[in-house]
C-alpha cells in the first residue's frame, strides 16, 4: 500500500497548487483537480444517500450496489488524479449497463419528466445523479486537452443513468411516488 497521511496539513498548497498522483504541481482549478474532485463530491453525495435508510425489499440490494460505486469512483479518482493510469475497464461499465436494465425493466415506461424528489432517499439520489452528470461534464472538459480514457467518461454516463433508475425505484418503494413535472400548470 501507498503512503498514509500522518499530517493532514502539509501548506505546499497554500499557493494555490496541488500535487497529482504522479507527483505534479498544477493549479487547483485546473480542470484534471475540478473533474476528480467532483467525482469525490459524487462519492460523498452517494455516501448521503447510503445514511438514510433505502426503503423497500430492494433497498439492502441498492445499498450493497452503491457501496461497490463507491469503490469504483474512489478508483476512478485516482484515474483522473494520475495521468496515464487506468483504473475504470470497460466490465465495469458494462456491469452498471446490467444493474440499469434490472432495476428500469419492472418499471412502467416514462410519460412525463420527472421532478427530483419521491421521499428521502429518492431526493438524496437525484442529487447524487446531479453531482455525477456534472463529474461527467468537467471530465469530457479535461478531456478536451488532456488525456482521458473512454472509459472513465462512459462509467459516469451510465452511472448517472443508472441512479435515476434508482431513484425512480426508491420513490415508489417508500410509499411517495414519483413527482410528475405539470406542463400545463401555468395554463
Amino acid at each position: 500500500m501507498g503512503n498514509r497521511l500522518s499530517k493532514i496539513y502539509t501548506k505546499t498548497g497554500d499557493d494555490g497548487t496541488t500535487g497529482l498522483g504522479d507527483g505534479t504541481r498544477v493549479a487547483k482549478d485546473s480542470a484534471r483537480v475540478a473533474a476528480y474532485g467532483t467525482v469525490d463530491e459524487a462519492n460523498s453525495a452517494i455516501g448521503v444517500l447510503l445514511a438514510t435508510p433505502l426503503p423497500g425489499p430492494q433497498g439492502e440490494a441498492i445499498a450493497t450496489l452503491l457501496t461497490t460505486i463507491q469503490h469504483q469512483l474512489f478508483d476512478l479518482g485516482g484515474e483522473l488524479c494520475i495521468p496515464g493510469h487506468a483504473a475504470i475497464q470497460e466490465s465495469d461499465v458494462e456491469a452498471l449497463e446490467r444493474h440499469l436494465d434490472a432495476f428500469n425493466d419492472p418499471l412502467p415506461p416514462l410519460k412525463d419528466f420527472i421532478l427530483p424528489g419521491g421521499g428521502e432517499a429518492a431526493a438524496r439520489c437525484h442529487l447524487a445523479r446531479t453531482i455525477v452528470r456534472r463529474a461527467e461534464r468537467e471530465t469530457v472538459t479535461l478531456a478536451r486537452h488532456d488525456a482521458v480514457r473512454a472509459e472513465a467518461i462512459r462509467y459516469l454516463n451510465r452511472l448517472s443513468d443508472l441512479l435515476f433508475v434508482l431513484a425512480r425505484v426508491l420513490a415508489r418503494e417508500s410509499g411517495h411516488g414519483e413527482v410528475l413535472w405539470k406542463h400545463e400548470r401555468r395554463k
